[in-house]
């Protein structure tokens, strides 16, 4: 089995998938005109704007619930495996697919804005809904339904949960299959009550944590102040081959990179969309730049703050292709959150450990849930017209059971099982999102010409020419637009 899988992860991460995922990254960056650094300022500003409906939630709410999808163990522990076999330079490549991703972050969101539907009183969208309504290819949309499917609750929640249990029982000695049982209880609470009550929780918890974690490593990069200049130093040493120790290890910098990095900021990934398609706003491009910013977040700041404190306190090991160790400041500890945990305890004793499980635990904790609403929404998408009811229930035990399936399964295989189903959504969703583009490009035209006219940007897909926009063209009437200003 673990051969199996290893094969498999083999060909969906070959060195193909690295190079494409940075053309099509550095393709939109060239299309929009680096929008990432041109509109930040709409990005912050339109992330706070806006109001919640009966049918969607606000711009925040729904940047939440991406974002409650991005910041998860990637964050910590995928943070950790990248600096472990790809050497601190894998922490650079982790922010040039971040800066470049977040074009491609805007497209798809934007997309899923487009061709967002109201179904069952409940806004719905993301790739299967934009590849059948913008391409016309339904076969391929229900590829990629069942894609996500297959990944959002049977093969990823299991790492989210591991790296759960792994943590709380490192720093607490709680039993996994404990947690594991306490994990399916809670989640099953929150996700029974709908994606109101997932981005409520989403909106509170992700933001209070992510900046808890983040002051914290500041407090450790301050305390190790004058380790500014190496540790930057090496990183982009060792990220373009020019490092004495990593220097022979370039293309596992790159590929661990932008590995981890997609699988934490999910740019690309098609993820993002599903939570982009549930805000009420009055232009696609409002949410598309809000989802954009979000990638910033999950890797510009949460990222780089784990990586920050593994490298400023040298609390990593970093294994060769050929099995020889590199660096091997850590006896016995493997690739992870214990990285992160040693490196705070090497600078705060008796807090690290402790810490980090209750960083894990809200970080993961609130992606399974995101998870689960990508998957419902797919659901939704199969059995469009149909009494989903029954359905829904068995989505729901589904998920809980590889939630606690993997919490008391071997971390490495969890990993693995997770980089299929994300290799699977990457491809199919970049491929068509690059076929996709021109109404998105449309939209960001529209919103920065209504801009410079001191307007509050309003879509009208008619006059664009972008067809097939239902919900624009029929159901979004002036009492929305007052919910979306």
């Amino acid at each position: 089995m673990e051969e199996f899988v290893g094969k498999l992860v083999g060909i969906l991460w070959s060195p193909v998938m690295i190079y494409f995922c940075l053309g099509v990254g550095l393709l939109f960056s060239i299309l929009t005109k680096f929008l990432q650094v041109r509109l930040i300022k709409d990005m912050i500003v339109q992330m706070f704007k806006g109001g919640s409906s009966s049918a969607g939630v606000s711009s925040f709410q729904a940047l939440a619930l991406s974002l409650s999808g991005r910041v998860g163990t990637g964050n910590i522990a995928g943070t950790a495996t990248a600096i472990a076999f790809g050497g601190p330079g894998a922490v650079f490549w982790m922010w040039a697919i971040a800066f470049i991703g977040a074009s491609s972050a805007f497209i798809e969101s934007t997309l899923a804005q487009i061709y967002k539907v109201k179904q069952d009183g409940e806004y719905r969208g993301g790739p299967a809904y934009y590849i059948e309504k913008g391409i016309g290819w339904k076969w391929y949309a229900v590829l990629f339904s069942f894609a996500t499917l297959l990944a959002m609750s049977i093969l990823m929640p299991g790492i989210q949960s591991n790296s759960i249990a792994l943590g709380l029982e490192n720093a607490f000695g709680l039993n996994t299959t404990v947690t594991g049982i306490g994990l399916v209880v809670l989640i099953g609470v929150i996700i029974f009550g709908g994606v109101k009550r997932i981005a409520g929780v989403a909106s509170y918890v992700v933001p209070f944590m992510a900046i808890a974690y983040i002051l914290l490593s500041l407090i450790i990069v301050g305390m190790n102040i004058a380790e500014i200049p190496a540790v930057f130093g090496l990183i982009f040493r060792s990220a373009f081959g020019a490092d004495s120790v990593f220097g022979g290890i370039i293309g596992m910098a790159v590929s661990w990179g932008v590995k981890r990095g997609i699988y934490s900021n999910e740019a690309g990934q098609g993820t993002g969309p599903h939570a982009a398609a549930a805000a009420e706003v009055s232009h696609p491009a409002k949410q598309g730049l809000v989802q954009a910013f979000s990638v910033y977040i999950d890797t510009l700041l949460v990222c780089t703050a784990t990586a920050f404190m593994i490298l400023f306190t040298g609390s990593f090991n970093t294994e060769g292709p050929d099995g020889t160790m590199l660096a091997n400041n850590l006896d016995g500890i493997e690739a992870g959150p214990g990285y992160t945990q040693a490196a705070i305890e090497s600078v705060i004793p008796g807090f690290g450990a402790s810490f980090v499980a209750i960083a894990l635990f809200f970080f993961a904790f609130t992606t399974i849930m995101a998870y689960y609403y990508m998957a419902e929404t797919n659901v939704a998408y199969l059995l469009r017209g149909k009494n989903s009811k029954a359905a829904m229930v068995v989505l729901k035990v589904v998920l809980l059971g590889a939630t606690f399936y993997g919490a008391v399964r071997e971390a490495a295989l969890a990993w693995a099982l997770g980089d299929i189903g994300l290799g699977l959504m990457v491809w199919l969703n970049l491929i068509a999102i690059l076929i996709l583009a021109k109404p998105a490009l449309k939209a960001l035209k529209d919103y920065e010409e209504q801009k410079k006219q001191g307007l509050d940007p309003v879509f009208n897909s008619k006059k664009l020419g972008i067809k097939n926009a239902e919900f624009w063209e029929q159901e979004y009437k002036v009492e929305d637009k007052e919910n979306a200003s």
